[in-house]
Protein backbone atom coordinates (compact mmCIF):
# COMPACT_ATOMS: atom_id res chain seq x y z
CA UNK A 1 0.00 0.00 0.00
CA UNK A 2 1.16 3.56 -0.80
CA UNK A 3 1.96 5.52 1.65
CA UNK A 4 -0.26 8.85 1.92
CA UNK A 5 1.75 11.98 1.18
CA UNK A 6 1.33 14.65 3.76
CA UNK A 7 -1.28 17.75 2.12
CA UNK A 8 0.69 20.64 2.28
CA UNK A 9 0.01 23.32 4.28
CA UNK A 10 -1.83 25.99 2.64
CA UNK A 11 -0.16 29.58 2.63
CA UNK A 12 -0.96 32.63 3.89
CA UNK A 13 -1.57 35.83 1.75
CA UNK A 14 2.20 37.61 1.41
CA UNK A 15 0.88 41.05 2.22
CA UNK A 16 -1.33 42.38 5.05
CA UNK A 17 -1.36 40.84 8.90
CA UNK A 18 -5.22 41.38 9.71
CA UNK A 19 -8.01 39.87 7.76
CA UNK A 20 -11.55 39.51 7.70
CA UNK A 21 -12.70 35.61 7.02
CA UNK A 22 -13.93 36.87 3.65
CA UNK A 23 -10.90 38.38 3.41
CA UNK A 24 -9.18 35.15 3.57
CA UNK A 25 -11.73 33.31 1.14
CA UNK A 26 -10.84 35.61 -1.28
CA UNK A 27 -7.44 34.82 -1.60
CA UNK A 28 -8.24 31.22 -1.58
CA UNK A 29 -8.24 29.46 1.60
CA UNK A 30 -11.86 28.11 2.94
CA UNK A 31 -12.77 27.14 6.32
CA UNK A 32 -10.59 23.93 6.16
CA UNK A 33 -7.67 25.81 5.27
CA UNK A 34 -8.18 28.26 7.72
CA UNK A 35 -8.66 26.22 10.82
CA UNK A 36 -5.16 24.39 9.58
CA UNK A 37 -3.24 27.65 9.66
CA UNK A 38 -4.48 28.14 13.19
CA UNK A 39 -4.00 24.41 14.15
CA UNK A 40 -0.43 24.94 12.79
CA UNK A 41 0.28 28.50 14.69
CA UNK A 42 0.67 30.30 11.50
CA UNK A 43 -2.78 32.07 11.71
CA UNK A 44 -4.55 33.30 15.21
CA UNK A 45 -8.13 34.14 15.43
CA UNK A 46 -8.67 37.00 17.89
CA UNK A 47 -12.55 37.21 17.47
CA UNK A 48 -15.63 35.50 15.40
CA UNK A 49 -14.86 36.38 11.57
CA UNK A 50 -11.23 38.08 12.13
CA UNK A 51 -7.34 36.65 12.12
CA UNK A 52 -3.76 38.07 12.48
CA UNK A 53 -0.82 36.84 11.11
CA UNK A 54 0.61 34.46 14.17
CA UNK A 55 4.28 35.93 14.08
CA UNK A 56 3.10 39.57 14.29
CA UNK A 57 1.02 38.39 17.38
CA UNK A 58 3.35 36.24 19.28
CA UNK A 59 5.88 39.29 19.10
CA UNK A 60 3.30 42.17 20.67
CA UNK A 61 3.27 43.03 24.25
CA UNK A 62 0.06 42.90 25.94
CA UNK A 63 -0.49 46.56 25.96
CA UNK A 64 0.01 45.86 21.85
CA UNK A 65 -2.46 43.04 22.10
CA UNK A 66 -4.91 44.90 23.65
CA UNK A 67 -5.44 47.75 21.18
CA UNK A 68 -5.34 44.96 18.43
CA UNK A 69 -8.09 43.05 19.89
CA UNK A 70 -9.98 46.65 19.43
CA UNK A 71 -8.68 47.17 16.10
CA UNK A 72 -9.83 43.71 15.35
CA UNK A 73 -13.38 44.36 16.58
CA UNK A 74 -13.48 47.45 14.11
CA UNK A 75 -11.86 45.54 11.47
CA UNK A 76 -14.70 43.16 11.71
CA UNK A 77 -17.53 44.86 11.94
CA UNK A 78 -16.41 47.49 9.02
CA UNK A 79 -16.84 50.55 11.00
CA UNK A 80 -13.23 51.69 11.73
CA UNK A 81 -14.26 55.06 10.54
CA UNK A 82 -17.88 55.86 10.01
CA UNK A 83 -19.72 53.49 11.68
CA UNK A 84 -22.37 54.57 14.52
CA UNK A 85 -20.58 53.69 17.39
CA UNK A 86 -17.74 55.00 19.88
CA UNK A 87 -14.65 53.12 21.09
CA UNK A 88 -15.47 54.07 24.59
CA UNK A 89 -14.24 53.03 28.28
CA UNK A 90 -11.42 50.88 28.99
CA UNK A 91 -10.94 50.50 25.30
CA UNK A 92 -10.54 54.48 24.57
CA UNK A 93 -8.34 54.60 27.31
CA UNK A 94 -6.10 52.14 25.70
CA UNK A 95 -6.53 53.69 22.02
CA UNK A 96 -5.25 57.08 24.58
CA UNK A 97 -2.30 55.42 25.97
CA UNK A 98 -3.77 55.97 28.91
CA UNK A 99 -1.89 53.38 32.07
CA UNK A 100 -4.79 50.88 33.24
CA UNK A 101 -3.84 48.57 36.32
CA UNK A 102 -5.85 45.52 36.51
CA UNK A 103 -8.14 45.99 33.96
CA UNK A 104 -9.51 43.00 31.27
CA UNK A 105 -9.80 43.34 27.53
CA UNK A 106 -13.47 43.74 26.79
CA UNK A 107 -14.38 46.22 24.02
CA UNK A 108 -16.28 48.91 25.07
CA UNK A 109 -18.27 51.14 22.86
CA UNK A 110 -21.38 53.70 22.94
CA UNK A 111 -24.14 53.45 20.84
CA UNK A 112 -27.18 55.49 20.06
CA UNK A 113 -29.21 51.91 20.49
CA UNK A 114 -29.20 49.10 22.63
CA UNK A 115 -28.55 46.14 20.96
CA UNK A 116 -28.90 42.57 22.57
CA UNK A 117 -25.45 41.51 24.12
CA UNK A 118 -25.82 38.36 21.48
CA UNK A 119 -25.34 40.85 18.37
CA UNK A 120 -22.43 42.47 20.17
CA UNK A 121 -20.37 38.99 20.75
CA UNK A 122 -19.29 38.04 24.32
CA UNK A 123 -15.93 39.68 24.53
CA UNK A 124 -18.08 43.50 23.57
CA UNK A 125 -19.88 45.50 26.15
CA UNK A 126 -22.17 48.59 24.47
CA UNK A 127 -23.07 51.53 26.71
CA UNK A 128 -26.20 54.20 25.92
CA UNK A 129 -25.23 57.22 27.14
CA UNK A 130 -25.50 60.06 25.30
CA UNK A 131 -22.42 61.62 23.48
CA UNK A 132 -21.66 64.93 21.89
CA UNK A 133 -19.56 65.62 19.11
CA UNK A 134 -17.11 67.37 20.80
CA UNK A 135 -16.63 64.26 23.02
CA UNK A 136 -15.54 62.18 20.22
CA UNK A 137 -12.00 62.24 18.57
CA UNK A 138 -10.57 60.03 15.66
CA UNK A 139 -7.06 58.31 16.81
CA UNK A 140 -5.42 55.89 14.16
CA UNK A 141 -8.80 55.95 11.97
CA UNK A 142 -11.32 54.69 14.43
CA UNK A 143 -13.50 57.05 16.52
CA UNK A 144 -12.97 57.21 20.07
CA UNK A 145 -14.17 59.11 23.49
CA UNK A 146 -11.98 62.47 23.88
CA UNK A 147 -9.53 62.14 26.81
CA UNK A 148 -11.87 64.06 29.28
CA UNK A 149 -14.87 61.54 28.45
CA UNK A 150 -13.23 58.32 28.51
CA UNK A 151 -11.36 59.21 31.83
CA UNK A 152 -15.16 60.13 32.97
CA UNK A 153 -16.34 56.99 31.47
CA UNK A 154 -13.87 54.97 33.14
CA UNK A 155 -13.26 56.35 36.83
CA UNK A 156 -17.07 55.86 36.89
CA UNK A 157 -17.26 52.37 35.74
CA UNK A 158 -13.67 50.85 37.57
CA UNK A 159 -12.86 50.74 41.39
CA UNK A 160 -11.27 53.45 43.02
CA UNK A 161 -7.24 52.28 42.65
CA UNK A 162 -8.15 51.79 39.08
CA UNK A 163 -10.12 54.79 38.80
CA UNK A 164 -6.82 56.99 40.65
CA UNK A 165 -4.20 55.21 38.69
CA UNK A 166 -6.06 56.05 35.07
CA UNK A 167 -7.19 59.86 36.09
CA UNK A 168 -3.37 60.99 37.58
CA UNK A 169 -2.35 59.92 33.50
CA UNK A 170 -5.19 61.75 32.05
CA UNK A 171 -4.26 64.83 33.81
CA UNK A 172 -0.45 64.39 32.69
CA UNK A 173 -1.74 64.03 29.13
CA UNK A 174 -3.64 67.48 29.57
CA UNK A 175 -7.38 66.20 30.10
CA UNK A 176 -9.44 69.71 31.51
CA UNK A 177 -9.92 69.06 35.23
CA UNK A 178 -12.34 71.53 35.36
CA UNK A 179 -14.33 69.99 32.35
CA UNK A 180 -14.75 66.59 33.78
CA UNK A 181 -15.69 68.16 36.95
CA UNK A 182 -18.38 69.78 34.77
CA UNK A 183 -19.35 66.42 32.98
CA UNK A 184 -19.30 65.14 36.65
CA UNK A 185 -21.75 67.77 37.94
CA UNK A 186 -24.13 66.51 35.47
CA UNK A 187 -23.62 62.96 35.95
CA UNK A 188 -25.01 63.42 40.03
CA UNK A 189 -27.10 59.88 41.22
CA UNK A 190 -25.41 57.97 39.02
CA UNK A 191 -24.03 54.93 39.27
CA UNK A 192 -19.70 55.42 40.26
CA UNK A 193 -20.18 59.17 40.52
CA UNK A 194 -18.39 59.02 44.25
CA UNK A 195 -15.52 57.04 42.59
CA UNK A 196 -15.27 60.10 39.88
CA UNK A 197 -15.51 62.50 42.49
CA UNK A 198 -12.92 61.11 44.17
CA UNK A 199 -10.62 59.72 41.61
CA UNK A 200 -10.52 64.06 40.25
CA UNK A 201 -10.21 64.81 44.24
CA UNK A 202 -6.94 62.85 44.96
CA UNK A 203 -5.50 62.72 40.98
CA UNK A 204 -2.20 64.07 40.97
CA UNK A 205 -0.44 64.27 37.35
CA UNK A 206 2.88 64.40 39.03
CA UNK A 207 2.86 60.55 39.45
CA UNK A 208 4.51 59.07 36.44
CA UNK A 209 3.39 55.11 36.27
CA UNK A 210 0.33 53.44 37.98
CA UNK A 211 3.61 51.71 40.58
CA UNK A 212 3.68 55.54 42.00
CA UNK A 213 0.07 56.23 41.99
CA UNK A 214 -0.94 53.12 44.37
CA UNK A 215 2.18 54.01 46.63
CA UNK A 216 0.68 57.57 47.06
CA UNK A 217 -2.85 56.11 47.12
CA UNK A 218 -1.54 53.45 50.15
CA UNK A 219 0.61 56.57 51.97
CA UNK A 220 -2.93 58.58 52.00
CA UNK A 221 -4.88 55.60 53.44
CA UNK A 222 -2.65 54.25 56.12
CA UNK A 223 -1.92 58.04 57.14
CA UNK A 224 1.56 57.86 56.80
CA UNK A 225 3.70 61.00 56.36
CA UNK A 226 3.12 62.53 52.96
CA UNK A 227 6.59 62.72 51.15
CA UNK A 228 6.70 65.21 48.17
CA UNK A 229 6.85 63.63 44.57
CA UNK A 230 9.41 64.12 41.97
CA UNK A 231 11.58 65.79 43.70
CA UNK A 232 14.93 67.10 41.88
CA UNK A 233 18.25 66.62 44.14
CA UNK A 234 21.63 67.62 42.65
CA UNK A 235 24.91 65.91 43.72
CA UNK A 236 28.41 65.87 41.68
CA UNK A 237 27.25 63.52 39.40
CA UNK A 238 24.19 65.56 37.96
CA UNK A 239 20.73 66.51 38.91
CA UNK A 240 18.20 63.43 39.64
CA UNK A 241 14.78 63.31 40.45
CA UNK A 242 13.38 60.98 43.12
CA UNK A 243 9.70 59.30 42.70
CA UNK A 244 8.83 60.61 46.55
CA UNK A 245 11.36 62.19 49.07
CA UNK A 246 10.92 63.27 52.81
CA UNK A 247 13.07 66.22 52.08
CA UNK A 248 13.85 67.19 55.67
CA UNK A 249 15.02 63.90 56.54
CA UNK A 250 16.78 63.20 53.23
CA UNK A 251 14.74 59.84 52.60
CA UNK A 252 13.63 59.06 49.36
CA UNK A 253 11.09 56.26 48.35
CA UNK A 254 11.15 54.61 45.07
CA UNK A 255 8.79 52.38 43.02
CA UNK A 256 10.46 49.84 41.57
CA UNK A 257 8.37 48.62 39.58
CA UNK A 258 9.20 45.96 36.94
CA UNK A 259 8.25 48.25 33.43
CA UNK A 260 10.81 51.00 35.08
CA UNK A 261 13.97 48.96 33.91
CA UNK A 262 12.98 47.41 30.74
CA UNK A 263 11.37 49.97 28.63
CA UNK A 264 12.45 51.68 26.09
CA UNK A 265 16.67 50.98 27.15
CA UNK A 266 18.74 47.95 27.57
CA UNK A 267 18.51 46.65 30.92
CA UNK A 268 22.06 46.22 31.87
CA UNK A 269 22.31 50.17 30.94
CA UNK A 270 19.55 51.17 33.25
CA UNK A 271 20.99 49.07 36.15
CA UNK A 272 24.00 50.70 35.61
CA UNK A 273 22.83 54.58 35.48
CA UNK A 274 20.44 53.51 38.38
CA UNK A 275 23.39 52.45 41.00
CA UNK A 276 25.45 54.92 39.71
CA UNK A 277 22.61 57.65 40.44
CA UNK A 278 21.84 55.81 44.16
CA UNK A 279 25.72 56.07 44.55
CA UNK A 280 26.29 60.21 44.26
CA UNK A 281 22.55 60.71 46.19
CA UNK A 282 23.88 58.29 49.53
CA UNK A 283 27.37 60.45 49.41
CA UNK A 284 25.16 63.49 49.61
CA UNK A 285 23.23 61.95 52.98
CA UNK A 286 20.30 60.37 51.43
CA UNK A 287 18.83 56.79 52.58
CA UNK A 288 16.04 54.61 50.32
CA UNK A 289 13.18 52.52 51.03
CA UNK A 290 12.23 50.31 47.71
CA UNK A 291 9.27 49.48 47.02
CA UNK A 292 7.68 46.34 44.36
CA UNK A 293 4.62 45.22 43.40
CA UNK A 294 4.33 43.08 45.95
CA UNK A 295 5.21 45.61 49.22
CA UNK A 296 1.76 47.53 48.03
CA UNK A 297 -0.03 44.31 49.26
CA UNK A 298 1.66 43.86 52.40
CA UNK A 299 0.01 47.34 53.99
CA UNK A 300 1.20 46.48 57.66
CA UNK A 301 4.80 45.38 56.60
CA UNK A 302 4.96 48.40 54.46
CA UNK A 303 3.45 50.95 57.00
CA UNK A 304 6.27 49.89 59.58
CA UNK A 305 9.19 50.41 57.22
CA UNK A 306 7.66 53.35 56.73
CA UNK A 307 7.20 54.49 60.58
CA UNK A 308 10.75 53.42 61.24
CA UNK A 309 12.70 55.45 58.55
CA UNK A 310 10.51 58.58 59.13
CA UNK A 311 8.18 58.46 62.49
CA UNK A 312 4.78 59.90 62.57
Amino acid sequence: MTPQRPVPLPALPGTGNLWRTGQLQEKGLNSRAIKALILHGQLVRLRHGCYIRAELWEKQTRPVRSRQLIRAHAHGTLTASAGGYVNSHTSAARLHGLYLWDVDDLIHILLPGNPSSERLGKDVRGHTRAWTALEVVTLGGLRVTSLERTAVDCAMMLGYRQALVLMDHALRLGADKFLMETMADGLQGRRGIRTLRLALAYADPRSESAGETLTRELLIRLKLPLPEPQVAVATRAGRYRLDFAWKEKKVALEFDGKTKYFDYRPTPEVLFQERQREKALTENGWTFVRVTWADLFREHEFKARILRRVGT
